[in-house]
Protein backbone atom coordinates (compact mmCIF):
# COMPACT_ATOMS: atom_id res chain seq x y z
CA UNK A 1 0.00 0.00 0.00
CA UNK A 2 1.37 3.39 -0.94
CA UNK A 3 1.72 5.82 1.92
CA UNK A 4 -0.41 8.98 1.69
CA UNK A 5 1.15 12.42 1.38
CA UNK A 6 2.45 13.68 4.72
CA UNK A 7 4.22 16.82 5.82
CA UNK A 8 6.39 14.67 8.07
CA UNK A 9 9.34 12.85 6.56
CA UNK A 10 9.83 9.16 7.32
CA UNK A 11 12.56 9.95 9.83
CA UNK A 12 10.28 12.47 11.55
CA UNK A 13 7.47 9.91 11.78
CA UNK A 14 9.95 7.51 13.39
CA UNK A 15 11.06 10.24 15.78
CA UNK A 16 7.44 11.09 16.67
CA UNK A 17 6.52 7.56 17.69
CA UNK A 18 9.90 6.89 19.27
CA UNK A 19 9.44 9.93 21.50
CA UNK A 20 5.95 8.85 22.53
CA UNK A 21 7.27 5.35 23.24
CA UNK A 22 10.07 6.70 25.42
CA UNK A 23 7.55 8.73 27.39
CA UNK A 24 5.18 5.76 27.79
CA UNK A 25 6.76 2.43 26.80
CA UNK A 26 3.78 0.17 27.43
CA UNK A 27 0.49 2.06 27.07
CA UNK A 28 -2.77 0.24 27.67
CA UNK A 29 -6.43 1.14 27.56
CA UNK A 30 -7.70 3.09 30.54
CA UNK A 31 -10.81 0.92 30.63
CA UNK A 32 -10.72 -1.43 33.60
CA UNK A 33 -11.31 -5.14 32.96
CA UNK A 34 -10.21 -8.55 34.23
CA UNK A 35 -11.21 -10.78 31.31
CA UNK A 36 -11.86 -10.58 27.58
CA UNK A 37 -15.64 -10.37 27.95
CA UNK A 38 -15.32 -7.44 30.35
CA UNK A 39 -13.01 -5.71 27.89
CA UNK A 40 -15.46 -6.18 25.02
CA UNK A 41 -18.40 -4.95 27.11
CA UNK A 42 -16.43 -1.94 28.34
CA UNK A 43 -15.36 -0.92 24.85
CA UNK A 44 -18.94 -1.22 23.60
CA UNK A 45 -20.18 0.90 26.51
CA UNK A 46 -17.48 3.52 25.93
CA UNK A 47 -18.90 4.69 22.59
CA UNK A 48 -19.73 8.41 23.01
CA UNK A 49 -18.80 8.15 26.68
CA UNK A 50 -15.64 8.69 28.71
CA UNK A 51 -13.54 5.85 30.06
CA UNK A 52 -13.98 7.35 33.53
CA UNK A 53 -17.78 7.14 33.34
CA UNK A 54 -17.62 3.58 31.99
CA UNK A 55 -15.24 2.45 34.73
CA UNK A 56 -17.55 3.87 37.40
CA UNK A 57 -20.44 1.87 35.96
CA UNK A 58 -18.57 -1.37 35.35
CA UNK A 59 -16.95 -1.30 38.79
CA UNK A 60 -20.39 -2.25 40.12
CA UNK A 61 -21.61 -4.18 37.10
CA UNK A 62 -18.74 -6.63 36.79
CA UNK A 63 -19.09 -7.64 40.42
CA UNK A 64 -22.41 -9.27 39.51
CA UNK A 65 -21.96 -10.02 35.79
CA UNK A 66 -18.48 -10.65 34.42
CA UNK A 67 -19.32 -13.45 31.97
CA UNK A 68 -21.83 -13.79 29.11
CA UNK A 69 -23.95 -16.24 31.12
CA UNK A 70 -24.08 -13.96 34.14
CA UNK A 71 -24.98 -11.03 31.90
CA UNK A 72 -27.85 -13.03 30.40
CA UNK A 73 -29.08 -13.91 33.88
CA UNK A 74 -29.02 -10.21 34.75
CA UNK A 75 -31.07 -9.40 31.64
CA UNK A 76 -31.62 -6.15 29.84
CA UNK A 77 -33.81 -4.59 32.53
CA UNK A 78 -31.39 -5.72 35.21
CA UNK A 79 -28.44 -4.27 33.32
CA UNK A 80 -29.92 -0.82 32.71
CA UNK A 81 -29.63 0.49 36.30
CA UNK A 82 -25.88 -0.23 36.25
CA UNK A 83 -25.23 1.71 33.03
CA UNK A 84 -27.96 4.38 33.12
CA UNK A 85 -25.31 7.06 33.72
CA UNK A 86 -23.74 6.29 30.32
CA UNK A 87 -25.02 7.81 27.09
CA UNK A 88 -27.22 5.65 24.83
CA UNK A 89 -27.58 3.19 27.69
CA UNK A 90 -30.79 1.55 26.44
CA UNK A 91 -29.33 0.68 23.05
CA UNK A 92 -26.11 -0.43 24.68
CA UNK A 93 -27.96 -2.62 27.17
CA UNK A 94 -29.83 -4.32 24.34
CA UNK A 95 -26.61 -4.94 22.43
CA UNK A 96 -24.71 -6.25 25.45
CA UNK A 97 -27.45 -8.78 26.17
CA UNK A 98 -27.75 -9.81 22.52
CA UNK A 99 -24.01 -10.31 22.09
CA UNK A 100 -23.85 -12.18 25.40
CA UNK A 101 -26.41 -14.64 24.06
CA UNK A 102 -24.46 -15.17 20.85
CA UNK A 103 -21.15 -15.63 22.68
CA UNK A 104 -22.75 -18.05 25.14
CA UNK A 105 -24.67 -20.08 22.59
CA UNK A 106 -22.43 -19.96 19.50
CA UNK A 107 -18.93 -19.54 20.92
CA UNK A 108 -19.02 -21.62 24.07
CA UNK A 109 -18.97 -18.58 26.32
CA UNK A 110 -15.65 -17.32 24.92
CA UNK A 111 -15.34 -14.03 23.05
CA UNK A 112 -14.21 -14.85 19.48
CA UNK A 113 -10.91 -13.15 18.81
CA UNK A 114 -11.04 -12.72 15.08
CA UNK A 115 -12.29 -9.61 13.33
CA UNK A 116 -15.06 -11.20 11.26
CA UNK A 117 -16.68 -12.92 14.24
CA UNK A 118 -16.30 -9.87 16.48
CA UNK A 119 -17.85 -7.50 13.96
CA UNK A 120 -20.76 -9.90 13.55
CA UNK A 121 -21.74 -9.31 17.18
CA UNK A 122 -24.51 -6.76 17.90
CA UNK A 123 -23.15 -3.29 18.56
CA UNK A 124 -19.59 -4.22 17.59
CA UNK A 125 -18.27 -2.27 14.63
CA UNK A 126 -14.81 -1.95 13.19
CA UNK A 127 -13.62 0.50 15.85
CA UNK A 128 -14.72 -1.67 18.78
CA UNK A 129 -13.19 -4.78 17.22
CA UNK A 130 -9.93 -2.91 16.56
CA UNK A 131 -9.66 -1.77 20.19
CA UNK A 132 -10.21 -5.30 21.51
CA UNK A 133 -7.87 -7.02 19.05
CA UNK A 134 -5.13 -4.44 19.51
CA UNK A 135 -5.40 -4.33 23.29
CA UNK A 136 -5.02 -8.10 23.50
CA UNK A 137 -2.15 -8.20 21.03
CA UNK A 138 -4.13 -10.28 18.54
CA UNK A 139 -3.90 -7.85 15.64
CA UNK A 140 -2.08 -4.55 15.16
CA UNK A 141 -4.92 -2.12 14.60
CA UNK A 142 -5.58 1.59 14.98
CA UNK A 143 -9.07 2.49 16.13
CA UNK A 144 -9.76 6.08 15.12
CA UNK A 145 -11.74 8.00 17.73
CA UNK A 146 -12.00 11.78 18.04
CA UNK A 147 -8.57 12.00 19.70
CA UNK A 148 -6.76 9.96 17.06
CA UNK A 149 -8.58 11.86 14.31
CA UNK A 150 -7.56 15.25 15.76
CA UNK A 151 -3.92 14.34 16.43
CA UNK A 152 -3.52 12.76 13.00
CA UNK A 153 -4.70 15.94 11.32
CA UNK A 154 -2.67 18.31 13.48
CA UNK A 155 0.48 16.25 12.88
CA UNK A 156 -0.42 16.00 9.18
CA UNK A 157 -0.24 12.23 9.39
CA UNK A 158 -3.52 12.08 7.51
CA UNK A 159 -5.89 14.36 5.66
CA UNK A 160 -8.63 11.72 5.67
CA UNK A 161 -12.15 13.04 5.99
CA UNK A 162 -13.53 9.94 7.73
CA UNK A 163 -12.23 7.65 10.50
CA UNK A 164 -11.81 4.85 7.95
CA UNK A 165 -9.67 7.07 5.73
CA UNK A 166 -7.52 8.16 8.67
CA UNK A 167 -7.12 4.54 9.77
CA UNK A 168 -6.02 3.57 6.26
CA UNK A 169 -3.47 6.38 6.16
CA UNK A 170 -2.05 5.59 9.60
CA UNK A 171 -1.75 1.88 8.89
CA UNK A 172 0.25 2.79 5.79
CA UNK A 173 2.74 5.18 7.41
CA UNK A 174 3.20 4.07 11.05
CA UNK A 175 6.51 2.17 11.21
CA UNK A 176 6.12 -1.52 12.01
CA UNK A 177 7.90 -1.40 15.41
CA UNK A 178 5.31 1.08 16.67
CA UNK A 179 2.19 -0.32 15.06
CA UNK A 180 0.89 -2.37 17.96
CA UNK A 181 0.92 0.55 20.42
CA UNK A 182 0.35 3.50 18.06
CA UNK A 183 -3.39 3.42 18.78
CA UNK A 184 -2.81 4.03 22.49
CA UNK A 185 -0.09 6.65 22.06
CA UNK A 186 -2.28 8.71 19.73
CA UNK A 187 -5.36 8.44 21.96
CA UNK A 188 -3.49 9.35 25.14
CA UNK A 189 -1.66 12.20 23.42
CA UNK A 190 -4.97 13.60 22.20
CA UNK A 191 -6.71 13.04 25.52
CA UNK A 192 -4.15 14.71 27.77
CA UNK A 193 -1.86 16.92 25.67
CA UNK A 194 -3.13 17.65 22.17
CA UNK A 195 -6.60 18.46 23.47
CA UNK A 196 -9.32 19.99 21.33
CA UNK A 197 -9.75 23.59 22.46
CA UNK A 198 -6.29 24.59 23.58
CA UNK A 199 -3.58 21.99 23.11
CA UNK A 200 -0.95 21.95 25.84
CA UNK A 201 1.93 22.61 23.47
CA UNK A 202 4.16 23.77 26.32
CA UNK A 203 3.97 20.24 27.77
CA UNK A 204 4.18 18.40 24.45
CA UNK A 205 7.18 16.10 24.03
CA UNK A 206 6.78 16.09 20.23
CA UNK A 207 6.09 19.80 19.67
CA UNK A 208 9.29 20.26 17.65
CA UNK A 209 7.90 17.80 15.09
CA UNK A 210 4.42 19.28 14.93
CA UNK A 211 3.54 21.17 11.71
CA UNK A 212 0.66 22.88 13.54
CA UNK A 213 2.55 24.17 16.57
CA UNK A 214 2.71 27.77 15.31
CA UNK A 215 -1.08 27.89 15.32
CA UNK A 216 -1.20 27.42 19.09
CA UNK A 217 2.07 28.74 20.55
Amino acid sequence: MQAPPSLLRDDEIHAFFSTLRNANPAPLTELEYTNVFELLASVLLSAQATDVSVNKATDRLFKVASTPRQMLELGEEGLIPYIASIGLYRTKAKNVIRLSAIIDQQHGGQVPLNREALEALPGVGRKTASVVLNELGVEPAIAVDTHVFRVSHRLKLSAGKTPDEVERDLMAIVPQPYLTRAHHWLILHGRYTCVARRPRCEECVVRDLCPSRDLFI
